[in-house]
């Protein structure tokens, strides 16, 4: 089998995801892939926004300029750089996170998706689904489940 060519892999700014990105990055780097970061998110109503500036008043220019997904990605790529991934790009999109993945791995026609394995023992993700067991089932590629918890 040939090395992967192109790994999609998702955080959500959390420990355990920048755990799946180093992960990623790691096997990008063995391999000479691209890394391809991703994000899901749900932006702010605009209810919510002007909300957030009423209660910030002076500061209200911190609102507007880049969300907490964007912010993820940042980390995410320094995080992939310094494990040696070479070739990263990132991307935030709006969606649930299993769509989003999905929908990287098809656009960047990804032959390999890194998820972390939480949500996979609990409770809720038997009974609900979790992000890596719906990311598995769905994915169409190799699927690689870090163990992050």
């Amino acid at each position: 089998m040939s090395a992967y060519r192109t790994i999609v892999v998702g955080t959500d700014g959390s420990s355990t995801s920048f755990a799946a990105v180093e992960r990623a990055a790691g096997v990008a780097a063995d391999s000479g892939a691209t890394l391809v970061v991703v994000s899901a998110y749900t932006p702010a109503s605009r209810e919510d926004t002007a909300a957030a500036e009423d209660a910030l008043k002076d500061e209200a220019h911190l609102v507007t300029g880049w969300t907490p997904a964007e912010e993820a990605l940042r980390e995410a790529a320094d995080r992939a750089a310094a494990v040696g991934a070479k070739n990263v790009t990132t991307h935030a999109e709006d969606g649930a996170p299993v769509d989003v993945l999905r929908k990287a791995v098809t656009t960047h026609h990804a032959d390999l998706l890194v998820v972390g394995n939480r949500g996979l023992n609990t409770l809720s993700g038997r009974l609900l689904g979790s992000v890596p067991s719906d990311a598995t089932r769905r994915a169409g590629v190799d699927v690689l489940v870090v163990h992050t918890t």
